[in-house]
């Protein structure tokens, strides 16, 4: 027996119903009365669901094994970190992490001065998920922090579920094992998901002091310069961006070189034509 057909009346309540569906699964965990972490660049926060960072759980990776970029993803971490710590007041970050490779005054560097981490050595990638999902249920905590090389579709939507349900942002440092295996191909229930590489830095103009000023000036390095992929995000398209590594202050920029600054599209457009 065939099922009755829909009644034409009703198809667009239905379709309207759906679509509530989707966007309320496509915006999990940003509620509106949820803070959004913006990174205070127009060019990037405009591209980002919700103008910014939902508190939930994102991750983030380095794009190749390689020292420099992994070095470049845990700073990363370290400024996101930072800035969800600033909107309660400079509160405490759990670190948990599986390897003794964290170099305190590069955190500083980036923002996290040492007073405001607590750091939990962990064993193993699971020890350490246990433990992040044990921090965000605290409720004390800014953000949390876990690296580790594997996690299952299970154990990310346990840490999303956690950050959601706690208001506490949950930062996942997925890092590279001897696999040589993206850690960003399986599938996660994150909010946003980006991978890191290390650019050249811009050129920085300087003068000569006495007694080579009669040399004339010359060319030093500014900040580290990054390529920030948003490989994903739920509610948004990903894009890629060129930033300046993040001062003291936790502060990203976009890089001189960046295609998304105004000065920099205009000549590009100057020299398309």
């Amino acid at each position: 027996m065939s099922a009755a057909p829909v009644p034409s009346a009703l198809v667009p309540k239905a379709i309207a119903a759906l679509r509530a569906q989707i966007e309320a699964i496509e915006h999990c965990g940003r509620s509106a009365g949820g803070a959004v972490l913006p990174f205070g660049i127009d060019e990037v926060d405009g591209r980002l669901a919700g103008g910014g960072l939902a508190t939930g759980l994102h991750e983030a990776a380095s794009a190749g094994p390689s020292p420099n970029d992994e070095a470049a993803a845990t700073l990363f971490v370290a400024a996101l970190a930072a800035r969800f710590s600033s909107l309660e007041a400079e509160g405490q970050i759990l670190w948990a992490l599986t390897s003794r490779d964290l170099f305190a005054p590069a955190l500083a560097q980036a923002g996290l001065p040492p007073d405001r981490i607590l750091y939990a050595e962990c064993r193993n990638d699971e020890e350490a998920l246990a433990v992040m999902e044990e921090g965000i249920r605290h409720g004390s905590l800014s953000a949390v922090v876990g690296e580790v090389g594997r996690a299952s579709m299970t154990a990310t939507r346990r840490l999303q579920l956690a950050a959601e349900e706690g208001g506490t942002a949950a930062l996942l440092r997925r890092r590279w094992k001897k696999s040589q295996s993206d850690p960003l191909d399986v599938p996660s229930a994150a909010l946003s998901r980006w991978r890191i590489a290390c650019r050249p830095a811009s050129p920085l103009p300087l003068d000569r002091q006495a007694p080579f000023a009669a040399i004339g000036p010359f060319e030093g390095l500014g900040r580290p310069c990054w390529e920030v992929a948003l490989v994903r995000q739920r509610g948004g398209p990903p894009h890629t961006w060129f930033l300046e590594a993040p001062d003291a202050e936790a502060r990203l920029a976009l890089s001189p070189r960046s295609g998304d600054r105004p000065d920099q599209a205009d000549r590009a457009s100057s020299i398309a034509a």
